[in-house]
């Protein structure tokens, strides 16, 4: 179950997604793709003397703070600000949260580099980071309440060994890019500014393959797939992505290897479903124990319990085992079930059957089903 922020007309935060203009599923390239648009968009060094564009950057580089780290995410969208609050750099005044470590460095290096054509953005002289790869992974309701190490065969481009993730044929050198001539960047005067912007061409390597190499076809890296094990933490539910750092698309010339998420989805349960930590469990009864009280096994994450029925119940009441759910994700405590009862009327009777209920129909009293005169009595009123 995903976190619904409700936007009050008090002040309150609105919601990161909204405030980034994505669906609550969207790709990390997407969330990155629209921040980085609306902050070009309303950066202070464009809009100096706009509060009100100053306000919606620092809205907008929250909202990406916690967005584009998977951990942060995933807290997110199960509690809401409430799971992040404190989690982020940003204080009153001014954007003194951002520096290293933070999400930020590589966005925001594009976009000063686009506005000032200045060194932020990717030299053809840096490595090529790996890709991050996205892994679905499906469990069983057990293993979401109780954890589970599971090993996953994950495909993943590795850099081609024998060009050495060149992609030129070996013996053979790339190219000089004749568009920017080595430089990785094509530069040009926008209004005030000079603007530089990534070679089309060579994509800001700087040399471009004329000889590819017959084994990864120019691409410098080839298919390949790595077993991993993955620990997967009690409590966890639909949505959930778990990050492993490096564990993505090996780096090139040198370049950090990507990172690998892992998106879960709990299968559905025979007989239990989820609400928050809870477990529920509907358990039907006959009207002759729910009439005269019983005693039932009921089943549960832990195995079988026995529960009392009392003389009378009727049908939706609910009775509570504590402790009996899913445990909290943050390590504290767990969840209980809840068990509704429903009272099953028989069916497909015998003639036996029948006279033995009009007998005791017609020994019933109004005494016997209270909720039955009360709702006769309301009646009466109402038409009276």
């Amino acid at each position: 179950m995903h976190y619904k922020e409700i936007i009050l007309a008090n002040g309150e935060k609105r919601d990161y997604y909204e405030v980034l203009g994505v669906h609550r599923n969207a790709s990390d390239t997407e969330i990155k793709k629209s921040f980085r648009k609306q902050a070009l968009q309303y950066h202070p060094d464009k809009n100096p003397n706009d509060k009100a564009a100053e306000e919606k950057f620092k809205e907008l580089s929250e909202a990406y703070e916690v967005l584009s780290d998977a951990q942060k995410r995933a807290q997110y969208d199960q509690f809401g600000h409430a799971g992040v609050s404190g989690s982020n750099g940003f204080s009153g005044g001014g954007f003194g949260g951002f520096g290293a470590g933070t999400p930020f460095g590589d966005i925001f290096g594009d976009i000063f580099g686009d506005i000032f054509g200045g060194g932020g953005g990717r030299g053809r002289s840096q490595g090529r980071r790996g890709d991050d790869l996205l892994y679905n992974l499906e469990i069983s309701f057990e293993e979401a309440a109780f954890g589970v190490e599971k090993k996953i065969e994950v495909p993943f481009a590795k850099r081609c060994g024998s060009c050495n993730g060149s992609g030129s044929r070996p013996g053979s050198e790339p190219k000089v890019c004749p568009t920017c001539r080595g430089a990785g960047q094509v530069r040009y005067q926008q209004g005030i500014f000079s603007v530089s912007k990534t070679c089309g061409q060579c994509n800001g390597e700087g040399k471009i393959v004329t000889d590819p190499c017959p084994d990864c076809r120019g691409k410098g890296s080839v298919k390949d797939t790595k077993t991993l094990s993955i620990k997967i933490p009690a409590g966890v539910e639909t949505g959930l992505r778990l990050k492993s750092a490096g564990d993505g698309g090996q780096g090139l010339k040198g370049g950090p290897n990507g990172d690998l998420y892992v998106a879960l989805s709990v299968k559905e349960h025979p007989l239990f479903q989820r609400e928050d930590n809870n477990v529920i469990c509907e358990f039907p009864i006959s009207f002759i124990q729910a009439a005269l009280g019983c005693e039932i096994e009921v089943p549960t994450l832990d195995g079988k319990v026995s529960m009392k029925i009392a003389e009378g119940t009727q049908s939706g009441k609910v009775y509570r085992l504590r402790g009996k759910g899913f445990p909290s994700l943050q390590g504290y405590g767990r969840g209980d079930q809840l068990v509704v009862i429903r009272v099953e009327t028989p069916t497909n009777l015998t003639r036996k059957q029948k006279e033995l209920l009009e007998e005791f129909a017609r020994h019933s009293t109004d005494e016997s089903h209270p909720m039955k005169k009360g709702f006769l009595d309301k009646v009466m009123d109402f038409l009276s």
